[in-house]
């Protein structure tokens, strides 16, 4: 099977390439090939499977497949997309680092998105893509005032310790609070004030009781088309290579051991 490639006609670049994405933010390993033209991204192969505890085990495997499933080399790659979080420690370090690896080894550029991005989509009555607002992490500042057409959903996955990692967005699917990590209480409380209408994702299921919103019952984790959209505008600019950042946004357990004690000697 011949695979997208760089070409020229008539003196101008069409660009059609392929890339590699990956997400392990949440309990759902997801890698996928995404093929990238000037106008669309298509989605060609992708392996999503759902299990907290076996990260590492399942996304090497699962980059194969999708390759194998298209006829493709990794040197057929032209950039990885990976998504950054917010998700705990170990399962999200596993996406990052497989990419950054991925990226050196081949000599292409990675890309991050936040995947609870990929996880927005325009609210019903609601026009245009996702996008990815500027500010640190991409976060834009909360905008408190609500029209009377607005229509905002919160995306909410589960962060462990009873708190889920959560983002809101207006109706183009344009994020406008968040990232941040909080009990469902304080979240909702929070969507409250920002006229928030809907819920969406893993964690939103999880707390529904105490979000009080309707919970849309897809998507549940970062879809790998919204997160190979989200970086399509770099892909086809050619744009440097990104360092993947992970979104924590807590400190983890784990620390250093402190100063030993002296003991005194009888």
């Amino acid at each position: 099977m011949t695979t997208p490639a760089s070409r020229v006609r008539g003196g101008a670049r069409v660009c059609s390439v392929l890339v590699l994405v990956v997400d392990s933010s949440t309990p759902a390993v997801t890698a996928a090939l995404a093929e990238v033209t000037p106008t669309v991204v298509q989605v060609r192969a992708q392996r999503v499977t759902v299990d907290a505890r076996a990260h590492g085990e399942l996304l090497a495997p699962a980059v194969s497949a999708v390759l194998a499933e298209v006829g493709a080399r990794p040197a057929d790659l032209a950039a990885v997309v990976a998504g950054l979080g917010p998700g705990p420690f170990t399962g999200l370090r596993v996406g990052l680092v497989t990419a950054a690896a991925l990226g050196h080894t081949l000599g292409i550029p990675t890309y991050g998105a936040c995947s609870l991005d990929a996880l927005a989509e325009p609210a019903p009555g609601g026009a245009g893509p996702v996008q990815a607002p500027s500010g640190p992490h991409g976060a834009a500042p909360v905008d408190a005032g609500v029209g009377p057409d607005a229509a905002r959903t919160l995306v909410a996955t589960d962060a462990r310790r009873k708190e889920v990692y959560w983002a809101v967005y207006d109706a183009a699917g344009a994020r406008i609070a968040g990232p941040g990590v909080d009990p469902p209480e304080a979240v909702a409380a929070c969507a409250a004030r920002l006229g928030v209408t809907r819920a969406v994702g893993d964690g939103a299921h999880r707390y529904a009781a105490a979000l009080g919103l309707p919970v849309a019952d897809a998507p549940r984790y970062p879809v790998a088309a919204r997160l190979a959209a989200l970086a399509a505008d770099r892909v086809r600019d050619g744009a440097p290579g990104e360092p993947l950042t992970p979104l924590y946004l807590r400190r983890p357990d784990a620390v250093e051991p402190g100063v030993r004690k002296a003991v005194s000697q009888p």
